[in-house]
């Protein structure tokens, strides 16, 4: 019989400031990654924002042409993060450092007057921690620049999330079969390795030690 671990899909929540560009961009491109590979069944997605100004709006309409032009339809309508996101997701992915010390803070509020894990805070992380194929540490906010600030974004949600779909698989050993099966689009000789949160700890070269249920050549 197949634990509750490896039947409960993988919940991951991605946050930006108002939830109208960086976060559904997040949302939608991930989708469609996790789609792609038939592993929709195995994953909870969902986008918010650290504010509720934007709140019951779609997606700002340059990230929506943007992320169609890609053949990425972005439907998600804005909602702000709340208390019940650190109990329903198991990895909240802010898009930069004051988006991830906001979901902190908020947490921090909340779990006084919620039943709240103690260590929640510990699932909020830098999406960009996940994107080894760039520079940048946090995702640009484009609403205030051209199109073409939209188009990066996208390729670095893009890089950032073939990363973090490697790592959840190479944690959840019931996603390993389909994934394997795919030809890979990244660097076929970094070998990641995942902790016991699922997150990605680095290696330069395959240890052929790690068992494959915990590493995964992407």
């Amino acid at each position: 019989m197949a634990s509750s671990t490896e039947t409960k899909p993988f919940a991951v929540l991605f946050v930006c400031l108002g939830n109208i560009c960086r976060s559904p961009a997040a949302e939608g491109v991930f989708t469609d990654i996790v789609n792609k590979r038939g592993l929709d069944s195995k994953f909870k997605i969902d986008s918010a924002g650290t504010i509720n100004y934007h709140e019951g709006n779609p997606a700002d309409s340059r990230m929506r042409a943007a992320s169609k032009r890609r053949g990425i339809e972005i439907t998600s309508i804005s909602r702000p993060i709340r208390p019940s996101d650190f109990r329903d997701f198991d990895i909240i992915l802010a898009m930069d450092n004051q988006n991830r010390e906001d979901i902190i803070k908020a947490f921090n509020r909340w779990k006084f007057r919620e039943t709240l894990p103690d260590d929640a805070h510990k699932k909020v992380k830098l999406m960009c921690s996940f994107c080894k194929k760039h520079d940048e540490t946090e995702v640009p906010d484009p609403y205030y620049g051209g199109p073409q600030g939209f188009e990066k974004m996208l390729l670095l949600k893009e890089a950032a999330k073939i990363m973090l779909l490697s790592s959840v698989v190479s944690y959840r050993t019931d996603f390993l079969s389909p994934f394997l099966q795919l030809p890979s689009p990244c660097n076929p000789w970094c070998c990641i390795r995942v902790d016991d949160n699922g997150l990605p700890v680095e290696d330069d070269r395959a240890d052929s030690s790690i068992s494959v249920s915990r590493t995964l050549l992407i």
